[in-house]
């Protein structure tokens, strides 16, 4: 079965108050509430009251995508600022206390708070997930095993949380290692067959490791409810244009792979431990750094691999008529990621505040109006 790639994405922003530039609770806002009248099961809370999550419908192609993802902003910024709060798109806050956030009132959050404890309660981090139709499932955990190795070309590309607790951090993605302290995360392992993987997801299930599949957290996973495959590694980025990217990059990623795979050809697999080793380097210094080649066996400076990976991928962008999106990548690479811009702006100004109100700014850029949307299934 030829996989349609259709693309979902989910964006999970802060609700921040205009005068203390700090995260603040919607609920008492009732911000959820008005978020679903407006855009139905596209708006969905998260483990935080400071945190909202949007997400588009299935969407045919990356044009679609775009358009769902920019008037999604549109309004749920301006409902935001009717209910006196700025929204900001970045992976961390950068001075916010994880302590004094509320949990949002929901029996499968008190159990996961139950469960985790602090590691649940500190997980104040905001996420993109970008999902991928390939409805066959033992074609899909094949594309899985090959699109392991980019994912974390894909994360430099996303950086954007480089501050925790009121101080820089060092690294381009903190949020990583935020979530790093939850159990079944980080890049999967790599799985012979769909059977493989099931016998695996219906041991963790039959031993009270966890009670659904949902609770398996990895950077790429094949999503339990829905014929995708959801990649998760990436920081939320602060621009449009840039999760649109990245869809349409992750997008053309999986129809390379497949294409390769229908044609009984294949990406090379590497071990988990060394996929590892460049997610490290990814999150630590994004894309200013060098990742491995490990064919190769040599260290190349991203911004080379990028070219190489934008190469590979270039005769199926314009199948996907995605182009203009992936394109994008590369002034990605040129200006800096949301990381690095946050970064400058820390040491032009020493004030954290305004690293917060350029994040405000930013993610308010190039969204267009508030509008209606068609009610279509979502991801």
């Amino acid at each position: 079965m030829i996989p349609s790639l259709t693309l979902g994405i989910e964006e999970e922003f802060q609700t921040i108050d205009p005068e203390t530039r700090d995260l603040r609770s919607h609920i008492s806002s009732e911000l959820m509430e008005q978020g679903r009248l407006l855009l139905k099961e596209r708006v969905k809370p998260e483990l935080h009251q400071s945190v909202i999550e949007v997400g588009t419908s299935i969407c045919t192609n990356i044009q679609e995508a775009e358009r769902e993802v920019k008037l999604i902003r549109a309004n749920i910024i301006e409902l935001a600022s009717k209910n006196g709060l700025h929204l900001a798109a970045a992976a961390t806050h950068p001075f916010a206390d994880w302590r004094a956030q509320g949990i949002y009132p929901d029996e499968r959050y008190d159990t996961l708070v139950e469960d985790m404890q602090m590691v649940a309660r500190s997980n104040l981090i905001f996420g993109l997930h970008v999902h991928v139709g390939v409805e066959d499932r033992e074609t899909a955990i094949h594309l899985v095993n090959a699109a392991r190795y980019f994912l974390p070309h894909i994360l430099a590309l996303s950086t954007n949380s480089p501050f925790w607790l009121g101080m820089e951090t060092g690294l381009k993605s903190y949020r990583c290692k935020v979530f790093d302290k939850f159990p079944r995360t980080n890049i999967p392992d790599y799985f012979p067959s769909y059977g493989e993987y099931m016998n695996f997801v219906n041991l963790l299930i039959s031993t009270g490791c966890i009670d659904n599949p949902k609770r398996i957290w990895w950077d790429i996973r094949l999503h339990p409810n829905f014929p995708t495959i959801e990649f998760r590694i990436c920081d939320l980025p602060m621009r449009a244009d840039e999760t649109i990217a990245l869809a349409a990059l992750i997008q053309a990623t999986v129809a390379k792979l497949y294409k390769l795979h229908a044609q009984n050809q294949g990406f090379r697999l590497y071990r988990r431990a060394l996929i590892m080793e460049n997610k490290w380097r990814a999150l630590r210094y994004g894309i200013d750094g060098k990742l491995i080649d490990f064919g190769k066996r040599v260290e190349v400076p991203f911004h080379d691999l990028m070219e190489e990976y934008l190469g590979l991928i270039d005769d199926v962008v314009d199948e996907l008529g995605s182009r203009q999106q992936v394109n994008y990548i590369r002034r990605i690479v040129e200006e800096g990621t949301g990381a690095d811009r946050q970064l400058r702006v820390w040491r032009e100004t020493g004030d954290l505040k305004k690293v917060v109100d350029y994040i405000i700014d930013e993610t308010k850029r190039d969204v267009g109006q508030p509008g209606p949307l068609e009610l279509k299934p979502t991801c």
